[in-house]
């Protein structure tokens, strides 16, 4: 059989579909090895990303060194590179003429088929010509809890993605006409996804999707809106599936990420409180608080709906850890409203928060727009607005000093509380002894800058 090594980039989202490819090619047979051993392996995939520049040009790459790695013998001579995921869906035709070192591009919709196309490829090892290209022009395939995964987490977390696509029509975002309309998954079909994860061991699940508080609303009649919040529906919803998800038997943590502030609901919150295992945790990104900017972004919220929301949750969840997403250098941006948001994360101190630059992306409504930010000055905005955020959460960290917290321990001397999602949150540090992939409760002794150091 032959051996398959395959890399992902990117976000957590897509890393579930090369855990989908991943678990396809070891039901097929084929030796999966590290991305260590990428070098001798007979095929290399390639997940990618392109949801702004920087991941683009990450993507192109990791690509190209492949090739050239390939082409001097410091990998196998005769393997077969695959690229895969959301820059073939996004550049299709485009990619392929590109960029000759491929063999095959896959797009979102034919990652299911990877198997056939990794034999076809090794079929003919003399072909030659430019890369196959495989993929749908518009992405509509979602999986279920049948298809085969192989899980590329520590076994002791997962991500759990409750439905796929997008509906907003945020002017930055070129995820829609990548992965396509908001498409959810039945809640028993995400069930018994569930009930798996937890007996294989693991110990939290992370809901993830382009926007989970949507999740359901495509297959209601009638779908609520900000203004009207209360909309009675037919189908399912959220706050029905985290209900369904707490139900479950076993000792595991729930993780609600990339929730968007429009469709938040108050029975939403009620359930994430009245939960057993839910993580007090809250991942909102906003974007920005400035109504001007918010309404050129086509955010569908105002500044007085994000600080009221925000109000509501911090008083109805207990315990809570808000984590947020803002941009700065957006077309048009003010220094008045580049203040504006420095005031409101001055005045919110939220638990966790990252800055990204505006990146101008092409097929977006906002690369049009007028006013274009210099780079510098973008620059300059982010490194204020994390010298701020870096005080408040030196602040907060202190904070937690004296406190018992119960924590999963990813690494020998390393774990996470309620308050820390995987791979971008900080840390606790705790006794090497603590065994990996089980909680503990420990007491809090120190803090240094984000982290958190644990007594022995």
């Amino acid at each position: 059989m032959p051996s398959v090594s395959l890399i992902s980039l990117g976000c957590a989202k897509n890393l579930v579909d090369s855990e989908i490819m991943a678990g396809h090619l070891a039901a097929a047979g084929m030796t999966l090895l590290p991305p260590k051993d990428a070098p001798r392996a007979d095929v290399v995939i390639l997940n990618t990303c392109s949801f702004i520049d920087a991941a683009k040009q990450e993507s192109i790459n990791l690509i190209l060194e492949t090739g050239r790695d390939r082409a001097s013998r410091k990998r196998n001579p005769a393997q077969k590179i695959i690229v895969a995921g959301c820059l073939v869906q996004r550049f299709q035709k485009q990619l392929a003429d590109a960029i000759p070192e491929m063999d095959a591009c896959v797009g979102l919709d034919r990652i299911r088929d990877i198997v056939p196309i990794v034999r076809s490829l090794l079929a003919e090892p003399d072909a030659g010509g430019p890369p196959r290209l495989h993929a749908t022009a518009r992405s509509a395939y979602i999986p279920d809890h049948a298809t085969p995964r192989y899980q590329l987490t520590p076994p002791h977390f997962a991500y759990l993605k409750i439905s796929e696509g997008c509906n907003h029509p945020c002017s930055f975002c070129i995820i829609p006409r990548i992965r396509g309309r908001h498409r959810s998954r039945p809640v028993p079909d995400l069930l018994a996804q569930a009930r798996q994860l937890v007996a294989n061991g693991v110990r939290e699940i992370n809901l993830i999707a382009q926007d989970t508080t949507y999740y359901g609303m495509d297959t209601w009649e009638t779908r609520p809106s900000p203004r009207s919040p209360a909309v009675s529906a037919r189908g399912d919803s959220l706050p029905g599936l985290l209900r369904a998800l707490d139900a479950l038997e076993g000792d595991f943590w729930i993780r609600l990420l990339y929730t968007h502030p429009a469709h938040w609901s108050d029975e939403l919150a009620e359930t994430i409180a009245a939960s057993r295992k839910i993580a007090r945790y809250v991942d909102i990104p906003l974007q920005h608080i400035s109504d001007r900017m918010l309404k050129a972004m086509r955010r569908e919220t105002d500044g007085a709906h994000i600080r009221g929301l925000l109000a509501r949750l911090r008083a109805g969840i207990p315990g809570l850890t808000l984590r947020t997403t803002f941009i700065v250098g957006f077309p048009g941006e003010t220094e008045r409203d580049f203040g504006e948001l420095l005031d409101f994360i001055r005045e919110t101190r939220f638990e966790r928060l990252g800055v990204f630059q505006y990146s101008r992306e092409e097929g977006t409504r906002a690369a049009s727009l007028p006013r274009q930010i210099p780079a510098a000055t973008k620059e300059r905005r982010w490194h204020e607005a994390m010298r701020l955020q870096r005080q408040i959460a030196s602040g907060i960290a202190k904070d937690r000093v004296g406190q018992t917290l119960r924590v999963l321990v990813d690494a020998p001397g390393v774990a996470r509380a309620q308050a820390d999602a995987p791979d971008i949150d900080t840390r606790v540090r705790v006794s090497r002894d603590l065994p990996v992939g089980r909680f503990a409760d420990v007491t809090i002794a120190a803090a240094r800058g984000y982290d958190l150091v644990a007594a022995p």
